[in-house]
């Protein structure tokens, strides 16, 4: 073989293993996975509403998205109250990835236009119309976790790094405990004198696990 053909041959089969390489998902992470499975299905804080007038009955509707993708583990998240399901407050896309040995990243992602995508948990293949790039990320929110043994994951965002503008707050928290069969949100937002001007003053909403997807 001429060595400008063996040349050629050599590089045709490393630019096609390359290109297999590229295309090949990353091998699966237990602990993500693990993080994927807990937060996925159908929560209600019906329960705490009852029993403690400071809260509502809310219901949060989190399910896996886009899952031949290799950069994270993606979820569709929508929230709303009991009484009026079908105008969701709050739709996001959360992106979930290993950040180190001991931790994990939810980066937070907000949709353009998002009520044309309310009930998109109910589809078979949610936000299959769309890609990440048409999602605009929140920077500085994302929430930081850490596992506590086989029990929990738990984490927040980092200090005041979250802007907010909603109701005259200059940055927001949010404080998240993740189990098996529920999840405690506790989101706030405070001023420039780091006051809270929203959210619950007294804890975290405590969403049960009422169906898993």
């Amino acid at each position: 073989m001429k060595p400008q053909k063996h040349l050629y041959l050599t590089l045709l089969l490393l630019s096609i293993f390359l290109l297999i390489c590229k295309s090949t998902s990353v091998p699966n992470d237990p602990d993500v996975d693990r993080l994927v499975s807990w937060m996925t299905g159908s929560f209600s804080s019906e329960e705490q509403a009852q029993a403690d007038s400071n809260f509502f009955d809310i219901r949060l509707e989190m399910i896996q998205i886009w899952q031949d993708r290799s950069d994270g583990k993606w979820l569709y998240v929508e929230q709303a109250a009991a009484s009026s399901l079908d105008k969701p407050y709050r739709q996001r896309v959360y992106r979930l990835s290993r950040s180190s040995d001991t931790s994990f990243e939810s980066a937070v992602f907000t949709l353009k236009n998002p009520l044309e995508f309310a009930g998109a948990w109910k589809m078979d293949d949610p936000l299959a119309t769309i890609t990440p790039d048409s999602l605009e990320q929140k920077d500085g929110c994302s929430i930081v976790l850490r596992k506590i043994g086989d029990e929990a994951f738990v984490g927040s965002t980092v200090e005041k790094d979250c802007p907010s503008q909603l109701r005259g707050a200059t940055y927001a928290t949010s404080e998240v405990t993740i189990t098996p069969n529920e999840m405690i949100s506790w989101d706030r937002g405070f001023d420039l004198n780091d006051q809270q001007v929203w959210g619950s003053t007294v804890g975290g909403y405590i969403f049960k696990k009422i169906k898993d997807y």
